[in-house]
């Protein structure tokens, strides 16, 4: 027996499992995601996923835009999509909170397949001329507050929460649109605002005289992230390369969470969400170029440990590729602990003939999930 012979035969074996491996994935005919509007990166990066579905299983992917949150997933509880990429309303969903505090709602049992994370970063951007160098320094300035636009708000408080600053330790100024508070940093009206450091209103800015600045949130200080994780869970340490102020060169250590977030409801088949991870674990070359930020669905740059738990089919796809551990597994286990408690804490309340009126409604909820999740000793995050 030649034993080169047979480490050989071994090798040619091995190299053509990966490609045997990836075309025994099976995906319905049809596919029905829903996305951002047309045109949004989450829009592109969907298309740019389903043309890869399209080529390497023959799967026709049809992308649904939608202008909010509400809109993405009532395809999907209704049963006419499969999944959503979502933005961080996806950890609203299942909180229960702000649109999801409705009586039609109410906390979403959801879960994550795989996210992008690229280049940039979603922090307050700060006029130059406010002399702002580092997030404390914000006390006493103006901090935009966009009106119907949670997200925003709440990721300006997160970044404040770095520096033990709260509401009361800034100025809030309300604007009608995230237009207009840009707009409000271009007349002086307001010193900071949440943006994406490639945004076009945060370049805009930069360019203006007023110039502008990314104070960063260094992954070193712990007790300032504990803090941001408090106010914000889906925030994460990020070197950001790409946008105002940085480069690849010159990294800047800003929060950041995934978008697109590639979501399903638990109760989806554990089959199908398999299937869809694992193709896009072994097809990534076939959608990393296909639009802005699709890189940022590779396995590698995947938080494992996130906000929200990962649906039991993805987690089979990540086992196989050797990147999920026991401490991924008990985070997982801890966020379907605290859906289950929102959960059962809306069928509760539910049964307690609320009042009609949303405004009552919804705060006759918030006092009941922040009493049963005082109760399992969970973090309240949203007030």
């Amino acid at each position: 027996m030649n034993p080169f012979r047979n480490l050989c035969a071994f090798a040619v074996a091995a190299l053509l499992a990966a490609p045997a491996a990836a075309q025994q994935i099976k995906l319905p005919a049809t596919l029905t995601v829903t996305a951002y509007d047309t045109g949004s990166s989450g829009f592109n990066i969907a298309v740019a996923v389903g043309k890869a579905f399209k080529d390497k299983h023959g799967s026709d992917v049809r992308v649904l835009p939608a202008g909010n949150d509400v809109a993405r997933l009532a395809p999907l509880r209704g049963g006419r999509a499969q999944a959503s990429f979502m933005g961080v309303g996806v950890f609203f969903a299942q909180e229960g909170a702000f649109e999801f505090g409705a009586k039609e709602w109410g906390p979403q049992a959801l879960r994550l397949i795989l996210a992008s994370n690229d280049c940039n970063a979603i922090s307050l951007g700060v006029a130059k001329d406010a002399g702002v160098r580092e997030i404390k320094d914000l006390k006493g300035k103006r901090v935009a507050m966009v009106v119907g636009a949670p997200a925003l708000n709440q990721n300006a408080f997160g970044v404040l929460a770095f520096a033990g600053l709260g509401k009361n330790d800034v100025k809030l100024v309300e604007f009608s649109s995230y237009g207009a508070a840009w707009k409000g940093m271009l007349n002086n009206e307001v010193d900071a605002a949440t943006a994406s450091t490639i945004s076009g209103q945060a370049k805009e800015v930069e360019a203006s005289p007023r110039g502008l600045v990314y104070p960063q949130l260094p992954a070193s200080d712990k007790a300032g992230w504990a803090r941001v994780k408090k106010v914000t869970p889906y925030y994460a340490p990020h070197k950001a390369t790409c946008g105002v102020g940085m480069s690849a060169k010159s990294p800047l250590e800003l929060p950041n969470y995934p978008y697109p977030i590639f979501s399903v409801y638990a109760s989806q088949s554990a089959d199908l969400v398999y299937a869809l991870t694992k193709s896009m674990i072994v097809n990534y070359d076939a959608y990393k170029d296909g639009a802005p930020g699709a890189a940022g669905l590779e396995l590698k740059r995947q938080i494992l440990s996130w906000a929200l738990p990962f649906h039991e089919g993805a987690v089979k796809a990540f086992k196989e590729s050797g990147v999920w551990n026991a401490e991924h597994e008990a985070h997982n286990q801890a966020m379907i602990k605290r859906q289950d408690v929102l959960g059962a804490a809306w069928k509760g309340y539910l049964k307690t003939n609320p009042p009609d009126d949303k405004s009552a409604f919804l705060k006759g909820w918030m006092g009941a999930r922040a009493a049963a999740l005082g109760a399992a000793k969970l973090d309240l995050i949203l007030e």
